[in-house]
């Protein structure tokens, strides 16, 4: 009945009669580009967005009702604001390309220019009007900013293709600008966000609108996606990493204009919110793993802030420069708005065995652990007063059912969760054997190298088994507690950022046995890259040198080495270095002399004073040109040494093909007289064939 009523009170103030008359309407037209770019003027609109096919970029302008011609923008400086791969939203995008929506005020032309091959172009011109009453409010909490529900800014929820999608919590918060204009009143701010709606909609293709919330700069907040704005909804903000997010986006353009004061406290209101309902610390850090992007691969593990820009998880500006600047600052007003709050609350442990409650807090606090079953009786209680929970539950009398837990502490969020199964026993007497833990250095730095710890065993019969991690005597994690089967086994552990460098042991134990591995934590080397992973050191100006470059999180010794097989090759030098990103130059050079034509591994090894840390990237130097050598001038048959990209001039006609390392025919009508042809492979190098 309380939701029910929470839902009628909604609707009631967020749908005026006023705000339920403004209307959106969104066209498509497609634009010509044989003289690559043109102008055409159009009806009104207030938005728009392109959409391209081709690997080149697009760049537009729009004409002001009554005024001038706009700036010059790029279709989609935010590039990377979509759907993750591999779902159905994304699906409807196909082989076209994503222009962002921009806002534009009342306009009336588009003029445009293409670079690249851009084969097919069209754009999408919404038009929006503005409320003449401004939309209600609602707070969620006493935390919260007054926020604009979806039904305040006349959100079009017929057109909405799918159901939400929900992760299991939101674990950071991605900011961003939607990169239109800032010349805006506080009365079009509704009419924007609802464009935007239509645009992510109608235009792209997807579920609804891609952000979660969206910011003006009079400090108006607005609902985003629809599904619950205190649940976990999986947005289309950031490609690889809209799961376990939760996606802001400041309306306009953020490069070089700060944020309005009003923008600036709204911002830090609404994380302060949004993150407390998780239990985030603002200022920490979270290893999110990539759904795949241009930048990181799928499964990549790559560390971020809580607070992060859009920018951290892909080839993008967003959220601009003055906007990122201030995430740190934003990030420390955050945690210190709403206090006090409860942190990471989390258990280890199963019924029937000890059951670990741990959760941090903002302060040292008196706090209470409760745990209740079924009919809300409680069962067992734990109390203390510092800035860490840690209280543990004997459950070994636990039957099967749910139990619910409520960690607690005056003025805060309670955080709260379920426990449920049948209880864990210790069954036959079990052995643990052929225990094997790596890899032995660990380098949690999100650089997708080493990031986790692989432990594999075998069980000599079913059993009850735990894994932790501890340093020395210290309890670090359980990285697994329950029943396993019998035969060989495999569990994975993935560091939390806060876990320092050191020494570490991961124990496997049944009620009989008990194996124990030792391996380390050491973050000092990471982002290892060799570019390009293919140069040709021959003088000629084309791929003559490479770049390594890694990052040093302290200071080392590094040595940089050239090995084929294990077998050195050309040392190119250690250094004592200072933490922060590296960069060495490299010509190819061994003492004065050229290293031969091949495929190596490029080995940096930084020793610090609790180990020395390698990493590995390919390399390969190929000097040698294409050999091309005639077959059949009759038919135009050739033979090349290796992959290539062909130039063929065919009695003046230019011909372009990319051939393969064998026999190759060049396409041509008629009689050749005259025959050049040039054959470039990765490395740059060219080799030539001329017959007059």
């Amino acid at each position: 009945m309380r939701k029910l009523c929470l839902s009628l009170l909604l609707f009631a103030l967020a749908a005026p009669g006023a705000a339920r008359a403004a209307s959106a309407s969104l066209r498509s037209s497609a634009l010509p580009i044989a003289t690559r770019g043109g102008a055409q003027r159009t009806r009104s609109f207030d938005l728009v967005g392109l959409h391209w096919r081709g690997p080149g970029q697009v760049r537009f302008s729009t004409h002001r009702v009554g005024g001038g011609w706009s700036a010059w923008h790029a279709a989609a400086p935010e590039a990377e604001d979509l759907p993750d791969e591999a779902t159905p939203e994304r699906a409807a995008q196909q082989s076209w390309r994503l222009g962002n929506p921009y806002w534009t005020g009342a306009s009336d032309g588009i003029r445009y220019r293409l670079s690249g091959r851009v084969t097919a172009l069209r754009a999408y011109f919404v038009r929006s009007s503005p409320a003449s009453v401004p939309p209600r409010t609602l707070r969620m909490s006493a935390l919260a900013p007054p926020i604009i529900p979806r039904a305040g800014w006349n959100a079009e929820e017929e057109i909405r293709r799918a159901p939400p999608r929900y992760a299991d919590s939101i674990h950071f918060a991605l900011v961003h600008h939607t990169a239109g204009s800032n010349n805006y009143t506080a009365a079009q701010s509704p009419a924007i966000v609802r464009a935007i709606e239509l645009y992510h909609v109608k235009a792209n293709g997807w579920n609804d609108i891609g952000y979660n919330f969206l910011v003006d700069k009079y400090g108006q907040v607005f609902e985003g996606r629809y599904g619950g704005m205190d649940k976990a909804v999986i947005g289309a903000h950031a490609e690889g990493f809209n799961t376990g997010s939760t996606g802001v986006a400041v309306l306009g353009n953020y490069g070089a204009t700060k944020l309005t004061p009003a923008a600036l406290q709204a911002l830090e209101q609404l994380l302060a919110w949004r993150l407390d309902i998780a239990h985030v610390e603002p200022v920490g850090r979270v290893t999110a793993i990539s759904g795949g992007n241009a930048k990181f691969p799928v499964g990549t593990a790559v560390s971020l802030r809580i607070v992060a820009g859009h920018r951290d998880t892909g080839f993008t500006s967003c959220p601009g420069q003055a906007l990122y600047d201030e995430l740190p600052a934003i990030a420390e007003s955050v945690a210190q708005t709403g206090l006090p709050k409860v942190y990471t609350p989390h258990l280890t442990g199963t019924l029937g065995q000890p059951v670990r409650f741990n959760a941090k807090l903002s302060g040292s606090l008196p706090w209470t652990v409760t745990v209740t079953d079924a009919s809300k009786a409680v069962l067992a209680t734990g109390t203390g007063t510092s800035a860490e929970v840690d209280w543990t539950w004997d459950a070994t009398a636990a039957t099967e059912g749910t139990y619910r837990w409520t960690i607690s502490t005056p003025g805060a969020r309670s955080a709260t969760g379920t426990l449920k199964g049948k209880p864990v026993v210790g069954g036959t007497a079990a052995t643990v054997s052929a225990l094997a833990a790596g890899p032995p250095i660990l380098t949690p730095n999100g650089d997708g190298v080493d990031d986790a710890l692989t432990v594999g065993y075998t069980l000599s019969a079913a059993a009850a088994v735990t894994v932790t991690v501890a340093s020395g005597p210290t309890p670090v994690a359980t990285i697994f507690t329950g029943n396993q089967a019998k035969g060989a086994q495999q569990v994975a552990w993935a560091p939390p950022p806060e876990l320092p460098d050191g020494s570490y042991t991961v124990t496997v134990a049944t009620a009989t046995s008990t194996l124990t591995a030792p391996f380390l934590i050491d973050r000092t080397l990471g982002q290892l890259a060799v570019t390009p992973a293919l140069f040709s050191p021959n003088g000629d100006g084309r791929l003559d040198t490479t770049a390594i470059s890694y990052q040093l999180a302290q200071a080392a010794s590094v040595d940089v080495r050239l090995e084929q097989s294990g077998v050195l090759v050309a040392d190119l030098g250690t250094q004592a270095l200072q933490p922060g990103p590296q960069q060495l130059p490299w010509d190819g050079l061994n003492g004065g002399t050229h290293v031969p034509d091949g495929a190596y591994d490029l080995v940096v090894a930084a020793t610090d004073p609790l180990a020395t840390v390698l990493q590995k990237a390919p390399l390969t130097i190929d000097t040698t040109a294409p050999q091309v050598r005639l077959v059949s001038l009759k038919k135009l048959i050739f033979r090349s040494s290796e992959r290539a990209d062909v130039i063929a001039v065919v009695n003046g006609k230019r011909i372009a093909l990319a051939v393969r390392a064998g026999s190759f025919r060049i396409p041509f009508k008629g009689k050749p007289r005259k025959v050049t042809l040039v054959a470039t492979d990765l490395a740059g190098n060219r080799g030539r064939f001329k017959r007059p």
